[in-house]
């Protein structure tokens, strides 16, 4: 089923010894950044990859300077800039990647005329262990194709067109892309046979019929508390091989909003949930269901205190090239989850794009527009008006 009025956060299990200051860092940015991304769909269904948004942005940071650096380090609450950060990002990226039914992949698309500083090429080898690509942003539909065609090798076909047509211009001059992909069978499948539609009732106070899954089995399981007083249980599933796991979240109300967990959610109370859960004998009944997410993250990350990125007069991503200045026009995010009874097929593609202005900017009415004439000494506007279909005389 396509749409399905149900949240479920899936959280990868890692303790790693030795990463976990940038992974606690990284997934506390990233579940700020989702619960604000919650807020602003309401009660829309949502999926969101925290990793892949808090590695796009890591790769951003390797290349700012000056104030931009410092309002990325202070909204990350990491710099992979600092001694020893880009070894944690890559031992943290190697240890996910060897883990059976995950690929994890990241890339950066230049521009093949930008000149590129030395030093960024070897900080992104040393945290993320790649090279440019060069592409010609002239031929932005060809670009735009070849960008896609890497997202979808990368999450094997789950995210085909990460980038619409017509997203990039000849003003582009950088890409930095994340991809993830996840296939995992559950350590103990659903029966399919047990499978029944039964009524599902969704945020919006409406029910509708949902085939629900049904598993009886020894869960980890454990009932909270936020700090606002609202009682919640989790119920983790975990997948086979026992290194990635599934927390399943609910209210005892059903009325609860999820904002009321969401808000809360960072690395120390999921290191709780781990800690206090009890091995209990229950009947997990759960919808089987895809989402399907898309989310510019713009406007919620310069609420965040980013906003100078994405401003091409005050960005300063010089550590990337001093040739011509460069701001962050975007930064996209597409996830892609279905869960059945055999496990979970999970695709995420996070980017970030950079582009600069070198020619003069046109401005082009074409579209309608108003006019005013003003008597500028005494402020009058004698005519004003508005085009909306111009007529040829």
């Amino acid at each position: 089923m396509e749409m399905l009025c149900v949240r479920i956060f899936l959280f990868v299990s890692l303790s790693v010894a030795g990463l976990c200051s940038l992974q606690d860092k990284q997934t506390d940015f990233g579940l700020r950044v989702f619960s604000l991304v919650a807020d602003s769909v309401a009660s829309k269904n949502l999926a969101f990859s925290p990793y892949g948004v808090a590695s796009v942005l890591g790769m951003v940071q390797l290349g700012a300077l000056g104030s931009t650096r410092k309002a990325l380090s202070s909204t990350l609450g990491f710099s992979l800039q600092e001694r020893g950060m880009s070894r944690q990002q890559r031992l943290l990226q190697q240890t996910l990647s060897s883990e059976g039914g995950l690929e994890v992949a990241s890339a950066v698309m230049v521009e093949r005329l930008m000149s590129l500083e030395k030093n960024y090429r070897k900080a992104l080898l040393k945290a993320f262990r790649t090279v440019p690509h060069q592409l010609d942003f002239t031929k932005a539909d060809q670009a735009v194709d070849i960008i896609n065609a890497w997202v979808s090798d990368h999450t094997a076909g789950t995210i085909p067109k990460f980038l619409a047509p017509g997203s990039l211009t000849d003003e582009t001059r950088m890409v930095v892309l994340n991809a993830l992909h996840f296939q995992g069978l559950w350590k103990v499948p659903f029966n399919p046979k047990l499978t029944r539609e039964r009524m599902f009732k969704c945020a919006n106070g409406s029910s509708v019929p949902v085939p629900m899954m049904r598993l009886l089995n020894r869960f980890h399981y454990g009932e909270f508390m936020s700090s606002d007083g609202v009682d919640y249980i989790v119920v983790e599933v975990p997948y086979e091989g026992d290194s990635l796991s599934m927390f399943l979240v609910q209210p005892f109300e059903s009325d609860v909003p999820m904002s009321a967990l969401t808000k809360e959610l960072n690395s120390q109370r999921i290191r709780q949930w781990r800690d206090e859960l009890r091995n209990v004998k229950r009947q997990l009944v759960l919808p089987r269901f895809t989402i399907d997410s898309e989310v510019n993250l713009k406007a919620i990350l310069t609420n965040m205190g980013l906003g100078e990125m994405f401003n091409l007069a005050a960005a300063d991503f010089s550590r990337i090239t001093t040739a011509e200045r460069l701001s962050v026009s975007e930064v996209l995010q597409k996830v892609k989850i279905e869960v059945n009874e055999k496990g979970t097929k999970a695709g995420a593609a996070s980017g970030a794009v950079l582009y600069s202005r070198m020619a003069v900017e046109e401005i082009t009415l074409d579209t309608p527009f108003l006019f005013l004439i003003q008597h500028k000494a005494t402020g009058a506007v004698l005519f004003m008006g508005q085009v909306n279909q111009p007529e040829q005389h």
